[in-house]
């Protein structure tokens, strides 16, 4: 159950929490151990590259339990956006083992707000729940297992900022039917544009097309993955 209790500033330091740091420094470390997965999965997705096929569905397989995560400084990116604009509902789509609901998390506590994050797999979603707790910060989020395009089709509004870091073809089905539910200025940040440039490029054509109702631009953050940046405007 989501607690909406205003913080007491005297304990909100926000990354420099000892709970919030601790399991971000551990989980950064267990997911650095984890890079040889992708490893593994570099052939298929090189053969998914040269046939057309999916990349998504190629290294489904090899992903299914690896860490996927973002990395420390686009974290501290989504700490402080969420801040600046006073973030009271986040919704993030592909929460893994939370790393980056736990950046969002420490925002949402600060902003008396929650974060909605979503995992379709059953471990990930018990996983990140437990790191979510050792954080402190169970109180402030809510993590929705099963598929996305269900489990937030019936979110209420205004979504006050988005993140994309799930699989790569829900982004713009995603962004469909999520964008009735934003205000002007709500973020959106998407991750991985760089790392699958082609199954995300009319993701990011979409996105920047100002008659879609968003401002955006890709950011080069993340160990070259990038990040599209989105502010909706109307």
């Amino acid at each position: 159950m989501l607690q909406n209790t205003v913080p007491d500033a005297r304990l909100d330091t926000g990354l420099d929490d000892p709970k919030v740091a601790a399991a971000l420094k551990r989980l950064h470390a267990r997911a650095r151990r984890d890079c040889w997965v992708l490893l593994r999965a570099l052939p298929a997705i090189l053969f998914a590259a040269a046939t057309g096929r999916g990349i998504d569905e190629a290294v489904k397989p090899y992903l299914k339990g690896a860490y996927i995560p973002v990395g420390p400084d686009q974290g501290r990116l989504l700490y402080m956006t969420a801040r600046a604009i006073d973030a009271r509902l986040i919704v993030e789509f592909g929460t893994s083992f939370a790393i980056s609901t736990i950046y969002l998390g420490a925002a949402a506590r600060a902003n008396n707000g929650r974060v909605i994050g979503t995992e379709m797999e059953p471990t990930k979603a018990a996983a990140a729940r437990a790191n979510v707790e050792s954080a402190g910060l169970a109180p402030f989020v809510d993590i929705r297992e099963g598929d996305a395009m269900k489990t937030l089709a019936a979110l209420d509004g205004p979504i006050d900022f988005l993140l994309l870091d799930g699989w790569k073809d829900i982004y713009l089905p995603m962004i469909k039917m999520l964008a009735p539910r934003m205000r002007p200025g709500t973020v959106v940040l998407a991750d991985n544009i760089f790392t699958y440039r082609k199954a995300l490029r009319p993701y990011v054509d979409y996105m920047q097309d100002r008659a879609n109702g968003f401002d955006s631009v890709t950011l080069p953050i993340g160990f070259g993955h990038g990040m599209e940046y989105s502010v909706r405007r109307k």
